[in-house]
């Protein structure tokens, strides 16, 4: 009594819930038999047309002089024509959407190998300018700054040879020469 027990146990229906089940119950039923062989389908081909007529014998129309049965061969001919001109349409709006695909997916690629390559070069340039900065000895460099900088200024005023009155005409008085021409070309420093 306990075979037919477990039996019964084993042929409770299972309620699929979800797809985690369906998936779970689909996988127990091909481990239950591991040699059987696995039918994998084959991809479905690419919708094609036969090729529009080269010679059509049955010219006819759908005007009141045709009789009632060779409007059917002319309603079938008609549907299927229209069949190959919206097959033409929609295979050609569906390379327009695969060649901006790959134009989108080009430049994205271009942009992204830009970006990296300004990234890559600002790196190397601050990897420079660190082992540059770790060569030369540490000193301060602030005071060296400022005092090559006043050193400069004052040999600057002395290669021209102004004296002290020229220096100070100069920083309190403009030129009325230069501010007549600066009027006349169209510069205007007065706001």
């Amino acid at each position: 009594m306990d075979v037919k027990d477990g039996d019964k146990e084993e042929k409770k229906p299972i309620v699929v819930k979800d797809a985690t089940d369906l998936q779970r119950l689909r996988l127990e039923k091909l481990m239950k038999n591991p040699e059987k062989p696995v039918l994998i389908p084959e991809r479905r081909k690419d919708k094609s047309l036969a090729p529009p007529p080269d010679f059509v014998r049955n010219v006819m129309g759908s005007s009141a002089g045709a009789g009632s049965g060779e409007f059917h061969v002319y309603r079938h001919l008609r549907r299927k024509e229209y069949a190959r001109q919206k097959f033409i349409q929609e295979k050609s709006e569906k390379e327009k959407l695969d060649d901006a695909y790959h134009n989108r997916i080009e430049e994205n690629k271009r942009k992204a190998e830009e970006r990296t390559a300004k990234k890559r070069a600002k790196r190397l340039k601050r990897k420079q300018k660190t082992k540059i900065k770790a060569t030369q000895p540490k000193t301060n460099i602030a005071d060296n700054k400022s005092s090559q900088s006043n050193s400069d200024s004052n040999n600057s005023e002395e290669e021209l040879g102004l004296d002290s009155k020229q220096k100070t005409d100069n920083t309190t008085e403009p030129n009325i020469n230069n501010v007549k021409s600066d009027c006349e070309s169209g510069n205007d420093h007065s706001l």
